[in-house]
């Protein structure tokens, strides 16, 4: 794919920044388990944080595209970094940019812009993912606002936010149809970060579970309308795949680089050694493709369930691929430091559960494709 000037200013821009910023720290966060404050402090010094908003609303103003790419590089050299600009964008900051009053967006988008703090979104469950039916956070009508109690586990950069979207049921008889979400400042009373999670990878982001206890949040603070929140998180979801798509193609060729750059230090290459590196290139520019032709939607304010899930389910299996070839390939070196593949290797695999997994992927790819057939059927009627 050709981008346009500005298109690959911007990615140069964003090379330089990851190279020489966000790669130092990267190693050290992830050996340590440190959250990459640092890096996220850049980011908000540049403005990264507020990438595709308008700049009335203190962002850059720029596009999904030039986002996408932003995430594509920041993850090829550090994915835990990746990851919370990610989620702090598409998660924590969409569903206020596109479903929040005018008084809520002048409120909160230019403080999350501005990366005064980060927002975080507020869906998963102990014993619920991304099944609105089973949302078991529970939301109670009052003259004061709204009463929220339950939990939410594996939250990302909620340590760190200022705001959470909750989704919360006002009647759980009703299913996905009684969930709506709300806007929660974390010092509201109440809220909690009851644990940190210990994870196989991206062990430099920070993901907690929240716990809400007689959480009293005002009637203002509703996203949206009642009832909606099935709609909200689901078209959330839709956009975020495509940063998450992002976040896997900048994994996939942070592996394939390490590849490469092992392979121009071995002189002549094996058959098969040159072989994989090919297959590995290959995919990675398909997914490169298909991440972008996501994100070109996305501007087009054209809904693309399909396209989405496209973007997702095969860049975050190529950077599994990508990071296991390189790992086979490269042999012992690719578990020490000097290439950073066992990083990779550990970071890869959130790419095909987190935003709806692999399966989840595939059955929204045939009932859209299934779809298309009927629709072009009835048209040849």
């Amino acid at each position: 794919m050709i981008l346009s000037k500005q298109h690959a200013d911007f990615r140069a821009e964003l090379r330089k920044f990851s190279r020489e910023v966000v790669r130092c720290g990267a190693r050290v966060c992830d050996e340590q388990g440190e959250f990459v404050d640092g890096n996220v402090k850049a980011m908000a010094e540049r403005g990264y944080l507020g990438i595709p908003w308008p700049k009335e609303l203190g962002g850059m103003g720029r596009d999904y595209l030039s986002y996408a790419i932003a995430v594509e590089e920041i993850s090829r050299v550090c994915a835990s970094t990746g990851i919370t600009i990610a989620a702090h964008t598409s998660l924590g900051t969409y569903p206020i940019y596109k479903f929040g009053t005018p008084a809520q967006k002048e409120k909160y988008i230019p403080r999350l812009a501005r990366g005064e703090y980060l927002g975080s979104f507020g869906l998963t469950e102990p014993n619920a993912g991304s099944d609105a039916a089973s949302v078991e956070t529970t939301a109670k009508k009052t003259e004061d606002g709204y009463l929220i109690n339950g939990s939410k586990r594996f939250i990302t950069s909620a340590s760190y936010a200022g705001t959470v979207i909750v989704a919360a049921s006002l009647d759980r008889s009703l299913g996905r149809k009684g969930v709506t979400c709300f806007i929660v400042e974390t010092g509201t009373p109440g809220f909690s970060v009851a644990s940190e999670e210990n994870k196989l990878g991206l062990r430099g982001s920070n993901t907690v579970e929240l716990a809400f206890e007689d959480m009293l949040v005002p009637a203002d603070s509703v996203l949206g309308k009642e009832y909606e929140g099935y709609r909200i998180f689901m078209e959330t979801l839709d956009g975020g795949r495509i940063s998450i798509g992002a976040f896997c193609l900048g994994m996939a060729q942070g592996a394939l680089d390490a590849l490469a750059r092992w392979a121009a230090g071995c002189g002549r290459l094996s058959q098969m050694a040159s072989a994989r590196l090919s297959d590995v290139a290959t995919e990675v520019e398909a997914a490169r493709l298909l991440v972008y032709n996501a994100a070109q939607y996305k501007d087009a304010d054209v809904r693309a369930d399909k396209e989405c899930a496209f973007a997702k389910l095969y860049a975050s299996e190529v950077a599994v691929r990508a990071a296991g070839t390189a790992m086979d390939v490269i042999g012992r070196p690719a578990l020490t430091p000097e290439f950073d593949v066992a990083r990779i290797y550990r970071d890869a695999k959130l790419g095909e559960i987190g935003e709806g997994t692999s399966e989840v992927m595939r059955m929204i790819i045939a009932k859209e494709v299934l779809s298309d057939i009927a629709a072009e059927q009835q048209e040849e009627r």
